[in-house]
Parts: C-alpha cells; sequence; structure tokens
C-alpha cells in the first residue's frame, strides 16, 4: 500500500520509539508538520521559541534517557539555527537525530528562498548526515541514522529531505529493516598480562572516569575496580554522575578547576587508568608533566582517542563496560594503605571556600537539599557552572545536563526542558548566569507553554564572571567588555514570560523561595544576587600543571 512520504517519517519514528520531537515549523518542512497532526496521539512535539533550543532539549532528553533525541527544523534559518546545538551534542558524543527539510530538488543550487547546503555546513559536527533524494532510501536512511547515532561513540545525525520527496508516496515496508551498518568492532583487550604486571608494580593507582562510562553504563564497574584497586576516583565533567557523590573514594572533578584532592590525587599517581575519557586540554594542562610521573591506561570505545592527546603505556579499545569486566575477572585483590591515608591528608587539606553568607557554595548547596537523588540538575556555561560541578552532590547517572566540550552558553534552559520532559515532568534544577541566561532566555516561553516545574536559579553577578575572573588573574584587571549594565529586571522578565519570578540577596529569601518552588507546578526563578569578584578556585592556569595550582583569590 502506497503511503505519502511523511506518514512513513513519521511510522519509522514510531519504529524507532520515538514518542517525543522537538522542533519548529516553516515552509519547507509544512507537510511533515501536517503529518504530525495526524500522529499527535503517538508522538509528542514540543514547540520551541527558538531552534537553537530545540536542538539543546533534545540533546538534554538523549542525555536523561539514553534514548536519541529527536528535532525538527525547517530550511535556511532554521536548519543554520541548529548548528550550536549540533556541535554540542557532536562534542560530548550525544546521540541526537536532527531532521530538516530543504527546497524541493528543481531549486536546489539556484539561490532559492530559504535554500541553504546544510548537509555541506554540518559535515564537520557530525557522526554521518544525509540527503534522501529518492523516496525509495527514505525508510532505510532513517533506520540507518538512529543506529549511527546510537552505535559505538554515540553522537548526531542529521537527514536533510527536499520539499519534492516529502510530496512523494512509496510502499512503506513495515518489516523492512535495513541491513545493520555496525562494523565488527573489535575489541583489543591483549594486554592483560602486561595490566596485571604494571598493577603488581603500582603503589598509588588512580582511576580517570569519563563520559565513557556512562554512555556504556559501567558504572558498577568503575566501583568494583576502584574497589579491587583500592584507588581513589577523579572524574571528567561529562564523568561526575558515573560514581556516587557518598562513595568514600570519590574525589570529585579533576582538571582546571576540579577538587584538590583529584587534582594532587591524579598528579602523584603512578598508575592512571583513564576510563572513557579524551583527555581535553582542560583536563590536562601540561601535557609534558601529565603523565611523567605514572603508567597510563587508557580505555576507550573511540580507537582515534587513543594516544592522540596522551601516549598510553597500555590501551584497550571498544565497549567499556566490557573491558571492565574482563578485567576484573582477572584483577587480584589489592591493598595501598599508605596511599589512601596520603588521599585522606588531601581531602584534609580541601581548599574549597566554606558555605558562609550568600554565597556560591551556600546557594548551590541549599538547592542540593531541596532536591533527591533523582533530580535532573542543567547548567550553562561559566563559574555557576563550575560551581556546581564542585558543590552539588550527585548520587546518580544521567541526572547532570551540561556543555562539556564546546562549553555552549545558552545551553542551560533548552537542556532543562528536554531532561525535564525526558524525567516524568518532575522538577527539574537549572543553575545559571545572567550572561548565560541572556543567550537563550526566550525558551521560557516554552517553560511556560509546558508549564514545566523547572527551578531556574540565576547566579547573577552583573558580569561575565569566569572572563572576568581571567582578566584578574591573567590580564591586569583590564574589565574589557565583561561588565553587562544591563539592569535586567529578572523576576519581572520571568512573570512577563508568565512564570514565577523572585530575587534573593539572602540565605533566608532564597529558602522561602525553594520552598515555593516545590510548592508550584510551572517554573520558578529564583535571581540570586552575588558579588562580581566571586572566583572559582582552585584553578590551574591554562597548560600549566597541578603545581601551578590557585587557591587562593
Amino acid at each position: 500500500m502506497k503511503i505519502r512520504a511523511t506518514q512513513a517519517i513519521m511510522e519509522c519514528l514510531l519504529e524507532q520509539e520515538v514518542d517525543t520531537v522537538f522542533g519548529y515549523p516553516g515552509g519547507t518542512i509544512l507537510n511533515l508538520y501536517d503529518e504530525l497532526y495526524n500522529y499527535q496521539d503517538k508522538i509528542r512535539h514540543v514547540l520551541t521559541a527558538h531552534e537553537q533550543g530545540a536542538s539543546h532539549a533534545a540533546d538534554g532528553y538523549a542525555r536523561s534517557t539514553g534514548k536519541v533525541g529527536v528535532c525538527f527544523a525547517t530550511s535556511g534559518p532554521g536548519a543554520t539555527n541548529l548548528t550550536t546545538g549540533i556541535a554540542t551534542a557532536y562534542m560530548d558524543s550525544s546521540p541526537v537525530v536532527f531532521i530538516t527539510c530543504n527546497v524541493s530538488e528543481n531549486l536546489l543550487g539556484k539561490d532559492s528562498f530559504q535554500e541553504v547546503d546544510i548537509v555541506g555546513i554540518t559535515q564537520p559536527i557530525v557522526k554521518h548526515n544525509f540527503m534522501v533524494r529518492d523516496i525509495k532510501d527514505l525508510q532505510r536512511t532513517i533506520q540507518e541514522a538512529f543506529e549511527i547515532a546510537n552505535d559505538g561513540r554515540k553522537g548526531p545525525v542529521l537527514i536533510d529531505i527536499p520539499k519534492n520527496v516529502q510530496a512523494a508516496e512509496w510502499e512503506y515496508d513495515p518489516d523492512m529493516k535495513a541491513p545493520s551498518v555496525k562494523k565488527a568492532r573489535k575489541t583489543s583487550i591483549s594486554s592483560l598480562d602486561e595490566l596485571l604486571e604494571m598493577v603488581k608494580k603500582a603503589k598509588r593507582p588512580f582511576i580517570y572516569a569519563g563520559g565513557g562510562v556512562i554512555a556504556s553504563g559501567a558504572e558498577k564497574e568503575v566501583l568494583e575496580l576502584s574497589r579491587r584497586l583500592d584507588a581513589a576516583v577523579g572524574l571528567s565533567m561529562m564523568g561526575l554522575t558515573s560514581v556516587p557523590a557518598s562513595y568514600p573514594l570519590n574525589l570529585g572533578m579533576c582538571g582546571m578547576h576540579g577538587q584538590y584532592a583529584s587534582i594532587m590525587a591524579q598528579s602523584q599517581c603512578d598508575l592512571l587508568f583513564a576510563v572513557g575519557v579524551r583527555f581535553s586540554d582542560r583536563a590536562t594542562g601540561d601535557l609534558n608533566e601529565y603523565t611523567s610521573k605514572c603508567m597510563t591506561v587508557h580505555i576507550d570505545i573511540d580507537r582515534a582517542e587513543i594516544g592522540k592527546n596522551v601516549s598510553p603505556d597500555i590501551s584497550m579499545w571498544g565497549d567499556v563496560k566490557m573491558i571492565l569486566q574482563r578485567i576484573l575477572d582477572v584483577l587480584p585483590q589489592c591493598e595501598h594503605p599508605d596511599w589512601l591515608r596520603q588521599i585522606e591528608e588531601y581531602k584534609s587539606a580541601e581548599v574549597l571556600p566554606p558555605a558562609k553568607g550568600f554565597s556560591p557554595r551556600a546557594i548551590i548547596e541549599e538547592v542540593n537539599r531541596h532536591g533527591d537523588a533523582d533530580t535532573v540538575v542543567a547548567t550553562d556555561v561559566g563559574q555557576h557552572q563550575m560551581w556546581t560541578m564542585q558543590f552539588y552532590k550527585f548520587e546518580k547517572p544521567q541526572r547532570l545536563l551540561t556543555s562539556g566540550g564546546l562549553g555552549t552558553m545558552g545551553y542551560g534552559l533548552g537542556a532543562a526542558i528536554g531532561g525535564c520532559i525526558a524525567n516524568g515532568r518532575k522538577r527539574t534544577v537549572l543553575f545559571t548566569g545572567d550572561g548565560s541566561f541572556g543567550m537563550n532566555l526566550n525558551e521560557m516561553a516554552t517553560a511556560v507553554s509546558q508549564n514545566l516545574p523547572l527551578t531556574i536559579v540565576v547566579m547573577n553577578n552583573d558580569v561575565l564572571g569566569m572572563v572576568r575572573q581571567w582578566q584578574t588573574i591573567f590580564y591586569d584587571c583590564h574589565y574589557s567588555h565583561t561588565t553587562l549594565d544591563r539592569r535586567t529586571d529578572f523576576p519581572a522578565l520571568a512573570e512577563a514570560f508568565g512564570a514565577k519570578g523572585v530575587s534573593a540577596h539572602t540565605m533566608e529569601e532564597l529558602k522561602k523561595a525553594l520552598d515555593e518552588a516545590d510548592q508550584s507546578d510551572g517554573p520558578v526563578l529564583i535571581d540570586c544576587h552575588i558579588g562580581m569578584d566571586e572566583k572559582v578556585l582552585p584553578m590551574i592556569p591554562p597548560g600549566r600543571s597541578a603545581r601551578d595550582m590557585i587557591v587562593k583569590g
């Protein structure tokens, strides 16, 4: 039986168990939205205020569920508005399928109205992309796109469909299965004997766990590896929720703004187990010193990451969970009491500022007390992001939505919307700054229209805080264009969108606002006024090492 191409798209999405789509309609995608009208009882569409917001929402949905997120956009500016969201998903290995609809084939290459080569534009920031020129390829392409997005190292895939292809009819085959695009992935775990010798020699083992642990579902294996090695665990930003904060040997985040104990333990270890990490520059600092004192084991699903930044003594590539299981099958129980005593000394020498007064730490810890282990937390990018990494205690995986690799200001609100919807519309927290929030605050309209229980905590210091911090430390206090001076009344703005907005200058006001938010069904914005010279410490200057760590402001 022949059906419309747009109907086939809907059936393909249902086949992939898609129940939610984020997007924004426009001229070339109207055929698809007309079909969506007939499927509204099966597929929920969330209309955002801007395509970038839709891209971040689909990303947040994917990170919260482990499923593939889906985002729709029209051609031209609709498609190009997705690019920051696509790049964000790509850098953080988030599986999202973006479906854009272009002008008809006879108009391609003629500078037609809202024509743009979105396939060419996005080529460097996707795992793969497609333009469907033949209706016969549509079903197979959608199946492939979902498989590619969620296979191996996860990431975004884009499908561009000209308008004439959308309008075509086709014999849809519900039983058709496209040939698998999965490669026969070889797993390199042939170095077990050498690994056991390194473990035997090691006196100061340390595990560095990243987002690959969460992607592979290897959280239990990392915990067991820590217990078996008698090793502390440090985390990348993307791996922050892979180990419960309450686990005694979880030292928190490593890297430029990591926890003091984590930074010091990693710098002094003699065996570094790097699991599902990509060794970014913010994590490693000076590469000449980073692994100069230790043997290194790197385990990752992406073979291209092996040796890209750090040359390991042993590398194992493939599914992280499977590799760790193989290691644990042969790994003996180790004991390193002297090393653990040293780690306790690092922990007791913690340099993080106390939660005094109306400080960032006090604010975040109070918000933390109002949530539970299932609370999803999103952040934007800047000082508030680092404070969240330092002070919020995550107990379960997939509870943190943040932009790591790309560092996308404006990511948080869209991601919080996606994460809230993904988690049954339970109260979700967004930590943002006045600079970041200004990037995509139009998505307040989406939060209100969807009646989402979001608690939006704005760390309002009237400056671009992280840039100002760098200007203070490295640029002789030359505050060039980082003082916002916008005078935006965020609570009034929230009220104008239809949300509740309150201002907080003290802990008492914050506690009252959080109590009100807990009783609310919709979004509540809390404007927290903090000092413009609050700093994120400790800090390792870029390209430097732990010995250059700045611990006082």
